[in-house]
């Protein structure tokens, strides 16, 4: 069957900081997140260690009784230490050009390859379904690492919650979640 890495953006939060908590539709999507996952067998739960991406999984990692790995690599990108009124156009020319960098931000390259090195160490582990828990824009670039046509548009049409299923051994990304 190969490998299957559930990728998951968090469910919806009261900010964009390190501690920002789920809202109360976050809280009650988190505990949909355990109905979605009820019939789909995982092994390992790793997180980004932002605070709601943790809350987001915490209800299905209790209800499995699988502990989770926090995860540094999974935190979000920053685009930018600035506040950038144009931060959305900013983010569009980071998707086509991946080396682009602003003020104490990193690159769509840097962010997708420190990414990528959890996937990579997922794909030579000992186990075949691990969920990850991260952010909008990394994931956004985890997938386009997979897809290269992933992009900007297509990160607009993420939602929080989102679930993607990647499967390495034949280079498949897809959509679950509706």
């Amino acid at each position: 069957m190969g490998k299957r890495i559930y990728l998951v953006r968090h469910c919806k939060a009261e900010g964009q900081n390190v501690e920002a908590k789920l809202t109360e539709e976050g809280i009650h999507q988190a505990k949909v997140l355990v109905d979605f996952f009820s019939e789909i067998k995982i092994d390992r739960m790793i997180t980004s260690p932002f605070t709601r991406a943790i809350e987001s999984i915490l209800p299905l990692s209790k209800e499995r009784g699988i502990p989770i790995e926090i995860d540094k690599r999974l935190s979000e990108r920053i685009l930018s230490t600035e506040n950038l009124v144009d931060w959305q156009e900013k983010l569009k020319d980071s998707f086509d050009d991946l080396d682009i960098c602003y003020h104490g931000g990193e690159s769509s390259r840097e962010a997708m390859n420190r990414g990528m090195e959890v996937i990579d160490d997922l794909i030579k582990s000992d186990q075949e379904n691990t969920l990850i828990t991260t952010h909008g824009n990394l994931m956004a670039l985890l997938l386009k690492s997979v897809d290269p046509s992933f992009g900007f548009n297509e990160w607009k049409k993420l939602s929080n919650p989102d679930i993607y299923l990647l499967e390495p051994d034949i280079s498949s990304i897809k959509r679950l979640w509706n």
